[in-house]
């Protein structure tokens, strides 16, 4: 029901012709049993229009022509009640937050690699393939320096990919309808409360009740939505895993097939002290992936600072 009505009052702010269009479908759709026909309003609206409409999903197939999709949300945004609603005013696209054919394939891509941490085949193959890069920095550096190397440009790059795919604006709009709808039921419960204790009328009391419900199912309904936000959340992620699963790949297998060396197979760390690299230094965690961490978190605060990338929600 929230959909629908954000979607008319988007459509209307867009186009203050649509609300004649939209009274024309709804007179039709009362005379034909709740069905309507291009035929049959073609006079009063545009064809455009009509195929907004269809489009948005507020026109949906009929039996022999089409309905509207929630009569009772088409109601109360056309009639004015809609926007009694906050969260009918936070218009969501939710074009906006689909993923284009490329994310959807460096998802895939990223999920092929990841059993390459559980089989020495596949190791093998990104580790000699990314050595062929990395190769003359691992020359040149010890490993220590090499892992710091390898942070600064996976921080480098994660920040980079998070503020161009992530789009703020739109996880803001998302948080910003939730704490309307919450907002909108504490009101509610305000004046359903204040109703009862100046000894209000049963049809009051009922109609505040009615208008709680709707709050609560609004809240659902935008709880179910909030997987838009996720998606743009994890949108960047499927990129950054895509490029630094071949790295850590690289790094443990140059450790595993002593690629780097007796003279580095050991690190002396801060607070630990000497340690070999694949030695557990927090429980489980091997060494080398507790330094890439603290490098990575490191550079990426900095980078995120010096670049003024900032990965809060806004709704401006």
């Amino acid at each position: 029901m929230t959909r629908t009505a954000e979607k008319i009052n988007a459509l209307v702010r867009e186009d203050s012709s649509m609300a004649t269009a939209l009274e024309a479908i709804r007179e039709e759709a009362d005379r034909n049993g709740g069905e309507v026909q291009w035929a049959d309003v073609s006079d009063e609206l545009t064809s455009g229009q009509w195929g907004r409409l269809i489009e948005k999903g507020v026109l949906v197939d009929g039996d022999q022509g089409f309905e509207i999709a929630d009569r009772e949300a088409f109601d109360r945004a056309l009639d004015g009640d809609g926007e009694s609603s906050a969260a009918a005013d936070v218009d969501i696209d939710e074009d906006e937050s689909s993923w284009s054919q490329w994310d959807k394939l460096a998802g895939v891509g990223a999920l092929l690699l990841m059993p390459g941490y559980w089989f020495d085949s596949i190791q093998n193959v990104v580790g000699s393939t990314v050595n062929a890069v990395l190769g003359p920095l691992d020359a040149a550096l010890p490993f220590y320096a090499v892992i710091l190397s390898v942070a600064l440009i996976t921080g480098l790059y994660s920040s980079l990919l998070q503020a161009n795919l992530m789009n703020t604006e739109v996880m803001g709009k998302y948080q910003e309808r939730m704490q309307a709808v919450q907002e909108e039921q504490k009101e509610l419960r305000k004046q359903k409360k204040d109703a009862e204790e100046r000894g209000a009328s049963e049809a009051e009391i009922e109609r505040l009740e009615n208008e709680i419900e709707r709050a609560r199912e609004e809240q659902m309904e935008a709880m179910a939505d909030n997987l838009g936000m996720f998606k743009e959340q994890f949108r960047p992620m499927v990129w950054i895993m895509l490029l630094t699963i071949p790295l850590f790949l690289w790094m443990y297998w140059s450790i595993r097939t002593g690629g780097i060396g007796d003279a580095e197979q050991t690190v002396v760390m801060p607070l630990i002290g000497q340690i070999e690299w694949q030695e557990g230094a927090f429980g489980p965690m091997q060494a080398w992936i507790v330094w890439y961490f603290l490098c990575s978190m490191g550079f990426s605060q900095l980078l995120r600072k010096s670049l003024n990338i900032d990965m809060s929600p806004s709704s401006a």
